[in-house]
C-alpha cells in the first residue's frame, strides 16, 4: 500500500512504551506516518495545531489534561478514535460528546482492525466502536438520555436517510442490541432478508459497519 495515499496520524498517550509500539506498528503499515506524539492532553493540542494530523489516537487518562478533555479541542483540528484500556460507559459517553469519532478499547481489536479503523475514518467519515462503546450508546439510547443531538425521532427526520419503512423497523431494532436472527424472528423475515435489509441500509447512511450504522442512526456521534 506504500504507492497510494499517505495518512498522518498523532499519537497520545502517557506510556511511553504505548506511544512506541503504536508507532512502530502504524510506520510498519506502507501507508501511515506518525506526523507527532504526546504524552499528555495539553502538549497534544499544542502538537496538533503544529502538524494538523488526519487522525489522532487518544488514550483518556493522562496528566495535566486527560484525554476526555483534550478531545474537544482535538476534534477541531483533527478526527480523534480514542484508543484506551478504560471502558466505563460514562467515560464513552463524554468522549463522544466532546468530538470523538470512535472510541476503541486495547486488547478488543487486532491490528488489522486498528489500521481499517484509521483508513476508514480518513476516507468514508466511520465511527470505529469497539462492543463496550457500542453498548454504551445502545443502553444511552435505551435510557431515554440524548448522548448529543436529541436522537432523530420524528418521521420527516428518519426519512432523510431514504430509508424505507421496514429498513427503519430494522435499524430500530439493531440499535436496541438485537442480532440479524432475532429481529428475523420479530419480523417475520428470513435472516438473509435481514442481512439485505442491512446492506442496503449501510449503504444509504454512508457507513461500513454495524457499530457505524448505529452511531449515525442515533445522532450521538460527530459526521
Amino acid at each position: 500500500m506504500s504507492g497510494g495515499p499517505r495518512h498522518r496520524v498523532m499519537v497520545v498517550d502517557d506510556n511511553p512504551v504505548v506511544r512506541s509500539g503504536l508507532t512502530a506498528l502504524l510506520e510498519a503499515s506502507g501507508d501511515m506516518d506518525v506526523v507527532a506524539e504526546a504524552g499528555d492532553g495539553r502538549n497534544a493540542v499544542e502538537r496538533a495545531w503544529q502538524v494538523m494530523p488526519d487522525v489522532v489516537l487518544l488514550d483518556v487518562r493522562m496528566p495535566r489534561v486527560d484525554g476526555v478533555s483534550a478531545a474537544e479541542a482535538l476534534s477541531k483540528i483533527s478526527r480523534v478514535i480514542m484508543l484506551t484500556h478504560v471502558d466505563e460507559p460514562a467515560v464513552v459517553l463524554s468522549a463522544i460528546r466532546n468530538g470523538a469519532v470512535g472510541y476503541l478499547v486495547h486488547d478488543a481489536f487486532t491490528v488489522d482492525e486498528l489500521l481499517t479503523a484509521i483508513r476508514e475514518t480518513v476516507h468514508n467519515r466511520a465511527h470505529p466502536l469497539s462492543p463496550a462503546a457500542v453498548s454504551a450508546l445502545i443502553n444511552e439510547a435505551k435510557s431515554g438520555r440524548a448522548a448529543a443531538p436529541p436522537p432523530r425521532e420524528t418521521p420527516a427526520d428518519r426519512t432523510r436517510f431514504g430509508l424505507s419503512a421496514r429498513e427503519a423497523e430494522v435499524m430500530d431494532l439493531v440499535t436496541r442490541g438485537h442480532t440479524n436472527r432475532d429481529i428475523a424472528v420479530r419480523l417475520f423475515l428470513t435472516e438473509k432478508t435481514v442481512k439485505n435489509h442491512l446492506n442496503r441500509i449501510y449503504a444509504k447512511l454512508g457507513v461500513p459497519n454495524r457499530a457505524s450504522a448505529i452511531a449515525t442512526w442515533l445522532g450521538v456521534l460527530p459526521g
